[in-house]
C-alpha cells in the first residue's frame, strides 16, 4: 500500500494559503534518495548524477540535488539558462539534446557544457557552428534491435529516433579525434522506467564492452561512460522498488570484469536520472468538486490533464489516495476525471476507491517528476502552484501558480490587450 507524505489535517492548513490543485515535493524523501544514490556509486571516483532537469525544472528541488554534488542533465536552451542562473557551469553540466538548433550548441558551448551529441551529421554541424571540436565530446549510442534482460523485451531502441548505429559511432569517434577531440564519452539510453535491479549492470556490460572497442581500434581516450536513466519507480502499489545500492554493485562487478583487466579503471561513470531522483517524492493533491452518475460513476476534480497530463497521454498508473479514508475499503469503482474538453483527461479508469465525497482530497501518487514539468494550457487552464514540504514540517511556496496575466502575457502585440484588465 502507497502511503503518501501528507495527511488530510496537513492540507486541510495548507489550502489556507495555497488553494488545490497543487504539487508539493518531500524535501527529506528526496535528500534520502539523493544521499543512496551518491553511497551506491561512491565506489567509482569520478562518479557523477546529472539530474535530468526535463523531470523537474524548479531551483529550488535542484539546489537541493546540487548539495548532494548533482550536476544538470539539460536538453534545451531554457534549461541550459535555468542551470547558468543557479551558477551551474562548465562540466557540471551534460546536454544532451536531439534535432539540436545552432544557437543552443552556441549557448552550451560558451557555458562549458559536456555536449552530447545524438547524431553522425551533428559533428560537421556542430563544427561549422563553434568552429570548433571540443576537446571533452560525448555520443550518444543506439544499437538497434530490442533491449533484453534474459529472455524479457524491455524496449525498442531500433525503433527510437535517438544515437549512432554502431557503425556510426565507431567512425564517429575517429573523426572527432582528427578533429581535436581529446577526451570521449558514451552514452546510451536503452530502456524507460525499468522496475528492475538488472537494467543498468546489464547496460552497463553492453556500454563497457563497447568502450574497450572503441578505445582499441580507435585510439580514442574515454574519459566516461554515461548510464544515462531508465531506471523506473513502482508505480503500482504492488511493484517492488528498486535497490540503488545492489544496482551500483551490480555496475561495479561489471567494471572491475571489463574495464579494469583492459587498463581502464580510471573511466568515470556517469547518469541522468529524473523519474528516480523525484517522482516518489512529489504529490498532486486535488479536490472532488463533482459527481457523475451516468453510464459510470465518475468523481470530477479540480485538477486536469493540465496538471498531469501521463494518464492521457500514455495511459500511466498513478496511485490515488483519498485522504482521510486511508484505511477505508476500496468498495466503489470511479473515473477520476477533470475538466478538459478531451475524454482521456481522467487520472483514473474505474480504480476502486473509498467512497468519495464532494470535498475530499485525493492525493495522485509519484508525479514528482515528469508531473508539472508537462503541463500545458490547453482550454485556457493555469498550471498549479509547486510547494516542498520542508524537513522541520514548515511549507514553501517554490513555484506560484500562474494567472490570467500570465496565460495572456504574448499578447501584448494584440491591439486591445489593455482592454483585458489584467
Amino acid at each position: 500500500m502507497k502511503k503518501p507524505f501528507v495527511t488530510k489535517e496537513m492540507i486541510e492548513e495548507i489550502i489556507k494559503t495555497y488553494p488545490t490543485p497543487f504539487h508539493i515535493y518531500d524535501e527529506k524523501g528526496i535528500r534520502e534518495n539523493a544521499k543512496a544514490l551518491k553511497e551506491a556509486f561512491a565506489w567509482n571516483k569520478g562518479y557523477k548524477e546529472y539530474f535530468a532537469v526535463k523531470a523537474t525544472p524548479n531551483p529550488f528541488l535542484i539546489q537541493i540535488l546540487r548539495e548532494y554534488g548533482c550536476g544538470c542533465d539539460c536538453s534545451s536552451l531554457t534549461e541550459l539558462m535555468l542551470s547558468d542562473a543557479l551558477d551551474i557551469r562548465g562540466e557540471d553540466i551534460m546536454f544532451s539534446s536531439n534535432d539540436t538548433p545552432a544557437e543552443e550548441f552556441a549557448y552550451a558551448a560558451k557555458l562549458g557544457a559536456i555536449i552530447n551529441l545524438d547524431d553522425f551529421t551533428h559533428i560537421d554541424f556542430l563544427e561549422k557552428t563553434l568552429g570548433y571540436i571540443p576537446k571533452t565530446i560525448s555520443c550518444r549510442y543506439n544499437p538497434g534491435g530490442y533491449f533484453s534482460i534474459a529472455n524479457s523485451i524491455m524496449d525498442n531502441p531500433g525503433d527510437a529516433k535517438y544515437g549512432f548505429t554502431t557503425e556510426q559511432i565507431f567512425e564517429g569517434f575517429k573523426v572527432l579525434k582528427e578533429k581535436g577531440a581529446e577526451n570521449f564519452g558514451i552514452h546510451a539510453f536503452l530502456a524507460s522506467n525499468t522496475v528492475t535491479n538488472e537494467y543498468y549492470p546489464v547496460l552497463a556490460k553492453s556500454l563497457f564492452e563497447l568502450a574497450v572497442k572503441l578505445q582499441k581500434e580507435t585510439g580514442a581516450h574515454i574519459s566516461f561512460i554515461n548510464l544515462s536513466g531508465g531506471i523506473g519507480i513502482p508505480y503500482k502499489p504492488e511493484d517492488a522498488p528498486n535497490d540503488i545500492r545492489e544496482i551500483g554493485e551490480g555496475v561495479r562487478k561489471v567494471y572491475e570484469e571489463i574495464l579494469v583487466p583492459a587498463g581502464m579503471g580510471d573511466v568515470a561513470i556517469y547518469t541522468e536520472l529524473g523519474r528516480f531522483m523525484m517522482a516518489p517524492y512529489g504529490h498532486l493533491v486535488t479536490r472532488a468538486i463533482h459527481e457523475k452518475h451516468t453510464y459510470k460513476e465518475y468523481i470530477g476534480v479540480d485538477a486536469c490533464a493540465v496538471n498531469l497530463m501521463r494518464p492521457a497521454m500514455y495511459g500511466a498508473y498513478h496511485h490515488i489516495t483519498v485522504l482521510g479514508k486511508e484505511d477505508a475499503p476500496c468498495d466503489y469503482k470511479y473515473d477520476i476525471a477533470g475538466a478538459l474538453c478531451e475524454n482521456n483527461d481522467k487520472f483514473a479508469i474505474d480504480r476502486m476507491l473509498p467512497r468519495i465525497e464532494k470535498g475530499d482530497y485525493l492525493v495522485v501518487h509519484d508525479t514528482g517528476a515528469h508531473g508539472f514539468s508537462m503541463g500545458y494550457n490547453y482550454n485556457g487552464k493555469l498550471k498549479s502552484a509547486e510547494l516542498l514540504l520542508k524537513e522541520d514540517g514548515g511549507v514553501q511556496l517554490i513555484r506560484r501558480a500562474e494567472t490570467p496575466k500570465d496565460y495572456f502575457a504574448t499578447f501584448d502585440c494584440f491591439p486591445v490587450y489593455e482592454k483585458m484588465k489584467l
